[in-house]
């Protein structure tokens, strides 16, 4: 189940980046190709210098091993001259061997030794030892306390005493300790035995006492933080270091390395190490029977020669300034095609002459090539779909403005006839003018819009002809602004609202008032037909006309509907014809179109 979970996140992941736009996934790829190439490079350079490193600090350090082990064999070699010379002193060896005797003796004896002892120690310059002479008599002496407090007893227990008697010709070297690892008080301590030359009988032991920091003073300049030197024994144990902590300790995991070096002739060894990443370098101390070890901390080390921080935020600077140059190459690349791709978008909102401009790249100036052409294309069919609509829009408006009902001609002179013979000649005569001139108007006039001023004329002698046929219940009023007079409006386009009026309006009230008000509002002109009879429920579709077919129309075949179809037709869809009513309140129309004082063609 959780692996079913990983695997449709990174569906969702990848299906996201799908959908993103073109400069994001060239941005995304580049940016990822750039990180991954930068760190990639810091990490190999990083750890080829880290090679490099390793390889010189260890020729570095083994060159600097070579140095620590000459002036450990130095000290040696003066330990030697001492031990020669007191093999060959005789006061020595009196001493050594004499038995008590008598106070006088006994002191000329110790005096003699002690001379020679002290002219030893000064023949060779050597101040930061102390020496202890042990004999088979008993005797000791000790030159200075500070090196050694214990007794010759102790050193003579000591393992180097016996092995030093096993091996009469060397001098043999071993850890000295009066205290705990650590506390200060370790030391080295050479032993020589003393050998009588033609009986090989052994007659005495020379310790030569040396204090760890005397001795750590010949390589305390070459170590550094993560940079330590280390002398083992053959047992593995610290006789000295620049780590005081250690003296004293074991440690195994050193001297497997140092014996490995040793026999396979290697440079260095890396290995772990109270979990930290060492590099070994170790030489062998025969004449002491010692190692030199030198431990280089890895981490530390690196660390002064490679600032990782500093790399960090060096890479992290190239990588943020490299982005920054792709987005603005990478935009500025695509920014034609996107242009491209919002204007082609804009098609969908009927919006057809957003050309693009020719520029870019070849791909994005052929396809701004190909857009326009289609533009032009879709124009040239949209104009000529739009021309044929007007056409036959015209033509069907027409038809209708020429059907005129017979039934209002009929009416008309019927009503004409009444007021003759009523010897109302003078109301006849009237209203034969107004339908003449309401015919002429109607039939004989071709334009498609007419100024307000003879849109209100027809409106006016409709209304007259109505008033003369049904009497005077339903009044008329006109609030015309006159900056609206000049102002052309398409022809007939009030007279289907007041018919509608009259005629379905006042059904239950019988009489009231219609109100045809024109006014301009900035670049609009708003026409107004307002009565207050019996109102009507009115839909929530505001595209459905009330009325739009249902009514027949009396004098001529022009209705709601075909009214609103017309403006929206001339002058966009935001022009038209908007109705509000109310149950008892009554109804109001509300004609919205351009002001123009331009006849339309």
């Amino acid at each position: 189940m959780k692996t079913k979970g990983i695997i449709e996140l990174m569906g969702a992941w990848l299906r996201r980046i799908a959908d993103q736009s073109l400069f994001r996934k060239l941005f995304l790829v580049m940016v990822l190709s750039m990180i991954t190439v930068t760190v990639a490079t810091s990490w190999v350079t990083v750890q080829m210098s880290q090679k490099l490193f390793v390889k010189t600090f260890s020729i570095t350090n083994s060159k600097i091993i070579e140095q620590i082990k000459s002036g450990l064999e130095s000290i040696h070699y003066t330990n030697v001259n001492i031990a020669i010379n007191a093999a060959q002193s005789g006061a020595i060896k009196s001493f050594l061997t004499a038995a008590d005797s008598d106070s006088l003796t006994n002191s000329m004896v110790t005096f003699g030794m002690s001379e020679q002892m002290k002219r030893i120690q000064s023949g060779i310059g050597a101040k930061n030892i102390g020496m202890i002479i042990s004999g088979i008599n008993g005797k000791s002496y000790t030159s200075d306390r500070t090196y050694w407090s214990g007794s010759s007893e102790d050193l003579g227990r000591n393992p180097i005493t016996q092995e030093s008697q096993r091996q009469s010709g060397r001098l043999m070297y071993s850890y000295l300790d009066e205290g705990t690892p650590g506390s200060g008080d370790q030391g080295l301590v050479a032993a020589k035995a003393l050998i009588e030359p033609l009986s090989k009988e052994w007659y005495g032991t020379l310790y030569i006492i040396m204090k760890e920091s005397d001795v750590r003073s010949i390589y305390t300049s070459f170590t550094s933080d993560g940079n330590d030197v280390m002398i083992l024994d053959r047992q593995g144990r610290i006789v000295s270091s620049n780590r005081h902590g250690l003296i004293g300790t074991t440690s195994k995991e050193l001297l497997d390395s140092a014996q490995r070096i040793q026999q396979l002739g290697l440079a260095e060894v890396e290995m772990n190490m109270s979990h930290k990443d060492v590099i070994v370098v170790a030489k062998d101390l025969p004449l002491y029977d010692f190692y030199i070890v030198n431990v280089i901390d890895k981490d530390t080390a690196l660390g002064q020669m490679l600032n990782r921080k500093a790399i960090f935020f060096l890479v992290a600077g190239i990588v943020i300034v490299t982005v920054l140059i792709v987005y603005v190459i990478t935009r500025r690349l695509t920014l034609s095609l996107r242009k491209l791709v919002k204007k082609m978008s804009t098609v969908t909102k009927e919006n057809f002459h957003n050309y693009m401009a020719v520029t870019g790249t070849y791909e994005t100036r052929e396809l701004s090539r190909s857009f326009n052409f289609m533009l032009d294309e879709l124009n040239d069919y949209i104009s000529q779909l739009v021309d044929t609509q007007k056409e036959q829009r015209k033509a069907e408006l027409a038809a209708l403005q020429q059907q005129i009902n017979p039934h209002f001609l009929y009416n008309t002179l019927a009503s004409v006839n009444i007021l003759v013979q009523r010897g109302s000649q003078e109301t006849a005569t009237q209203t034969i003018h107004a339908l003449i001139s309401l015919l002429q108007n109607t039939i004989s006039n071709v334009q498609e819009t007419i100024p307000v001023v003879q849109e209100m004329v027809n409106l006016k002698h409709y209304v007259f002809i109505n008033q003369i046929r049904y009497g005077q219940g339903i009044k008329v009023d006109y609030f015309v602004s006159p900056d609206c007079l000049p102002a052309q409006v398409p022809k007939l386009m009030l007279q289907p609202f007041i018919e509608n009026a009259f005629f379905h309006a006042f059904n239950k009230k019988g009489t009231g008032y219609i109100y045809v008000i024109i006014t301009k509002e900035r670049d609009t002109l708003l026409c107004e037909v307002v009565d207050n009879g019996d109102g009507m429920e009115i839909s929530n579709n505001t595209d459905e006309m009330p009325n739009a077919t249902s009514a027949r129309q009396l004098f001529t075949g022009i209705g709601i509907g075909n009214v609103h179809d017309r403006l929206v037709l001339l002058y966009g869809e935001e022009y038209g014809v908007t109705i509000s009513s109310s149950v008892g309140q009554g109804t109001k129309i509300s004609i919205k179109l351009p002001w123009s004082t331009e006849q339309y063609k």
